[in-house]
């Protein structure tokens, strides 16, 4: 809808930019950081893999969120989360 692009000015869509990279980078440093406690200890093989992959996928939002694609970089925040969400049940 191109009604709805209007509303927003740039400093709105530089501040959409910021929290998804931010966001994004902050994610993947705390799944990595996850996943490398993880594969030290007694866990399933699963569960750092799982954290891994989130942090994968939250480092692709990172980037996209830097190319403005803020949309599609939340959706993929979720996502990585819900994959670390998974491997940490698994555990």
């Amino acid at each position: 809808m191109a009604g709805d692009d209007e509303e927003y000015g740039p400093d709105d869509a530089r501040r959409a930019r910021w929290t998804a990279t931010g966001t994004g980078a902050l994610l993947t440093l705390a799944g990595l950081a996850a996943a490398l406690l993880r594969l030290t200890g007694p866990a399933p093989a699963l569960v750092p893999v799982a954290y891994a992959l989130g942090a994968g996928v939250c480092a692709l939002a990172a980037l996209l969120g830097a190319r403005g694609r803020t949309r599609r970089a939340l959706w993929l925040l979720i996502a990585g989360v819900m994959v670390m969400a998974l491997g940490d049940q698994v555990d």
